[in-house]
């Protein structure tokens, strides 16, 4: 099972691409194509066939999700790298700039 450092719900900020500089919190992350959803980051464009719930149908945007790679924590509005300090039984995320 791969393992990342990011986790849902973390503040993101994009570091390289097309949406490079933006920010947004992880939605959802894809493990098997080592990628992430961020909120409101590459919105695409898609057409929706009416159904019962949407009975109009039409264009909707939706976010798509980019490579892990291309996105990094954000701590006090700054991107950093991320470590991991083992204290007994207890595994912790750190910044490895700040080392909190």
């Amino acid at each position: 099972m791969k393992k990342f450092k990011l986790k849902s719900g973390d503040t993101v900020k994009v570091i390289a691409g097309d949406h490079k500089g933006s920010e947004g919190k992880i939605l959802s992350i894809v493990k098997d194509e080592d990628r992430v959803l961020v909120e409101g980051v590459n919105m695409v464009s898609k057409h929706v066939k009416p159904n019962a719930q949407n009975p109009q149908g039409g264009i909707t945007k939706k976010e798509a999700p980019i490579h892990i790679s291309n996105v990094m924590l954000v701590e006090n509005g700054v991107a950093v790298r991320v470590g991991y300090t083992v204290d007994g039984d207890t595994k912790t995320r750190i910044s490895k700039q700040t080392k909190k």
